[in-house]
This record gives C-alpha cells, structure tokens and sequence, in this order.
C-alpha cells in the first residue's frame, strides 16, 4: 500500500503549514509552468479554427495532464478525454479521504485562451510571459490557466497533512472562450464518473479587490455574431452615387436603433431583460460600500485634452455593478467591409459587417434570444438591403447562484479571514462560464464555490493581462479550507 492509499485520521488544519506548501508549490512548481503555458498561442478554437494543425491547444493539455500526473494527491488519476472532433478535456479524480464520504467536489477550469489583442505595453506582448512586481503578464495565465495547478495544489496541501475529505474530481476544459460548446458532450459522457456532486469550486471567475475572497453570485449570458449589411455588389464612387445608394453603415445604424438607446445605451426589447432578485440588489448595494467609486475608477478611461476624466454611464457604484451584471449590453467587437485608414478613398462601400456581443442578465434564456435577435435584425431591413445576423456556435445562458449552505458561508468567511485577513465578499460577474448553468441544472443540490484572481486592472481578453501572484496563492489555500470544512 502506497503512502497515498493509506487510511488517515481525522486532524486539526495547521494554516502555517498549508501556508508554506502553497508558497512553495507556487515558487518551484506554478510560476514556472504558467510562464511556460503563457508562451504558448493556444487560442480557443473560435478564433483559431485550424487548432488541430497548430497544436498549441494539445500541447498545454499535455503539459497540464504531465504535471497533474506528479502531483502528491490520494490515489490520483489524470486522464485526456478526447471526442471526436472536438477540443480535449482533462479530468482528473481523487478518492475520499474522509470515513463514510459519498458526495464529490468538482474543480473546473480551462486552458483555452483569448486572442492577441492589441494595445500591450511595449515592454509586454500576450505570448511573451514577464514577473513584473508580483504580477504574472501574459495571455491566459489569469484566464484561467492556474486554474488546474491551483486546484491540485489545494488537494495536495490537505494530503500532506493527513486532512480528511470527500472525492474531488477535475474537468478541465479547451473551449470556454468560444461559449463551451464542445464540453456540454463531455459532461455527458463523464456524467457517471462525476458522482454525486454537492460542491462545485469554479476557478475562473473575479475579485473585487486583492483585500479579501470574493464568491462570485451570478454570472450574464451571452449571444454573439456577425451582423451584415449588404447594398451593392460592388463598391462605386462616392460622390458619383452617394445619395442615390444608402450607405450600408447608415443602415446598420438604423438597424442598431431598433436593439439599443444610442443616448443611453439601454438595450430595448423587453425579451432581453429580466427582474434582479432582492437578494441581489441588497448584495449589490454591501459591495458598493466596499468598493465605492473604485467601481468605475478602475477602467482605463482616456483622458482628454484637458486632462478630465472620461465619464462612466453612472457614478452610482451600485447602480454600476448592477449595470454591469444583472441588465443586458451590446459591444461591437470586431467589423469588416472597413478599409483601414490609410487606405480608404473616395468609395460608396458594398457592406459592412460587425461582430456583437451581446451580454443577458443570469435569467434569459439565450437559445430564445438568438432568434428574438435575429427576428428584430433581420425582418422588413430598410431599403430592403440584404441584412443578415449568423449567430456562433455556443449562446450561454447566465447562471444565478443557489442560497449557501450554513457550513460553506461560515468556511468561506473563515478561510478568507486566516488568508486574507478580510471577511469574504459576494458580487455578481458579467462575463459567462456556460459549465455553471450546466451544472447547477444537472446537479440541483451542489452548493458553489465561484471564485477567481481577475481583480482590478487585470484586465482578461484585452491587452496587458496579469495574473496578481499573492492573491492567487491567498486563493489557493483558501481553497484547501473550504474543501477541509465540507461536511
């Protein structure tokens, strides 16, 4: 019998000790593998659709799994789950520790990343990893590729020190940033192997501030793709015809003014918003006091000529998080049909196309608002322009967190006290992670630890992207109380 199938006893946390095995793991073992993951382009497979050629996206499973494999954990096992033609999943599993144990924790992370981005401080770039006072650069490292060493990490903190748990399993993904479409297949086929799961412990999400544990309580879905407008066959002389042909960019305004308040930026249809819980309009208003006006102080706003300070939609720091997590906003974030500047004459263009991204509060159901937004796009366009929206693979519905359990809020609290020396806090996030609905559905009873290192200026999927190394070892251990509490 190994020293990892061994029986242990029950045994009192030392946080010293957990303390010190997470800075070492963290010093030896995380920082040199994330620098070398961060190296690695390793797009998610919407924005690089050849992913199998490349490799990259294989290479940092493979370099995550290998690591995973050495790891001091219970009668761990490391697999690469693969589908055909689709992007590989890690899943890991650890048996129970604790006597009499039945449920499982499930640890969730990815390893996929956004694109380059532009706009990196010279000294910077997405694929050149740079320790700059504390702060890990790079694309994906925050994003979440610690994820899986943080979490393993966790598990091999209590293994050292005898600590009794319940089975913990690992799912980590290659397709969170193109909406999660190839995992939905992989839960399936998992689903028996994931056993009963009563916690879940979500590595990708944010923080507030670096003060404390933030839980994340909600999360926006998300309906995005391309929009066009087409009038011409080919582009004519401006001056020759404008007027007589409609601009197609006068017409994707027009079009834009039937989904949004220009002056305000409120979506309009009815269908795309949905009422905000009490209990998160009071969290709302508990974070606003701890966050005040950092709320909106922390975008990189520009600056004008007079030096002022680009204003936000609203200064009001609850109306803000509100704003941003619980009501719906469109982005443009990416256009065709535009020649860049340098190269654009005198011409009345074809069509114009733009990318958009459209965030739902956590109730919507986004399956129904890809075809309400199509239908509002698309039905009676002026001038009977050729008008078309092709949604991308993977509309996420949001997620809204479950009540917590008396045992996980007061070992949340606990663990964010001896770590951070805070207690924790509680925010709604507007970005997506699709698993969480997924899961919450599929495991009504599992109770969830949503949580993460994207605080102030980290700035995930736009450039200058940094993982804050203290906290995320903060988090690390916090994470190991919590799996030591549960019941």
């Amino acid at each position: 019998m190994s020293d990892y199938e061994t029986p242990v006893t029950a045994r009192q946390l030392d946080q010293a000790a957990l303390t010190t095995f997470v800075e070492r793991k963290w010093h030896d073992e995380i920082v040199p593998a994330l620098t070398d993951y961060i190296a690695v382009p390793a797009k998610s497979p919407a924005f690089d659709p050849d992913w199998v050629k490349h490799g990259f996206l294989e290479r940092v499973v493979t370099d995550a799994a290998q690591w995973a494999q050495r790891q001091a954990v219970r009668g761990l096992k490391v697999e690469v789950v693969r589908l055909p033609g689709r992007t590989p999943v890690i899943f890991f599993e650890s048996p129970a520790t604790k006597s009499g144990s039945t449920d499982t924790i499930l640890l969730y992370g990815h390893l996929d990343k956004q694109p380059e981005f532009d706009g990196w401080r010279s000294d910077l770039g997405p694929w050149t990893p740079k320790l700059d006072d504390g702060k890990l650069y790079g694309r994906g490292g925050a994003d979440d590729g610690y994820a899986i060493y943080a979490g393993l990490t966790a598990l091999a903190a209590l293994d050292a020190q005898g600590i009794e748990r319940p089975r913990c399993v690992g799912l980590i993904e290659t397709c969170e940033e193109s909406g999660s479409y190839d995992l939905l297949p992989y839960v399936d086929a998992l689903r028996d192997r994931l056993g009963s799961v009563s916690l879940v412990v979500c590595l990708d999400s944010g923080a507030g501030n670096y003060d404390q544990l933030w839980l994340t309580t909600s999360l926006r879905g998300l309906v995005s793709g391309n929009l066009e407008v087409q009038v011409l066959d080919e582009g004519i002389h401006s001056g020759g015809y404008g007027g007589i042909a409609p601009s197609s960019f006068r017409i994707m305004r027009q079009l834009f003014d039937r989904l949004e308040d220009a002056a305000s930026g409120e979506l309009l249809p009815a269908d795309f918003h949905c009422p905000t819980p009490a209990n998160r309009l009071r969290e709302a208003e508990a974070t606003g006091r701890i966050l005040g006006d950092e709320v909106w102080r922390n975008v990189p706003w520009a600056c004008g000529m007079d030096g002022r300070l680009a204003l936000p939609t609203t200064t009001d720091p609850q109306r803000a998080l509100l704003e941003s997590t619980w009501l719906p906003s469109l982005a443009v974030t990416g256009a065709a049909g535009l020649p860049a500047l340098e190269d654009a004459g005198n011409v009345l263009r074809p069509r114009t196309a733009f990318k958009l991204s459209l965030r739902l509060p956590p109730l919507v159901d986004a399956a129904e608002a890809v075809e309400k937004l199509r239908a509002l796009l698309e039905v009676d366009p002026p001038y009977n322009a050729r008008v078309t929206f092709s949604p991308d693979a993977g509309a996420a519905t949001g997620w809204n967190a479950p009540e917590l359990s008396p045992w996980l809020a007061r070992a949340l609290n606990d663990a964010s006290r001896a770590h951070y020396g805070a207690d924790a806090a509680y925010m709604g996030q507007g970005g997506t992670i699709p698993l969480m609905k997924v899961l919450k559905d599929g495991f009504p009873k599992s109770q969830f630890m949503v949580c993460g290192v994207l605080g102030p200026k980290s700035n995930a999927h736009g450039p200058n992207e940094f993982l804050h190394i203290a906290y995320a070892k903060k988090l690390t251990a916090t994470v190991a109380e919590v799996i030591a509490a549960a019941p």
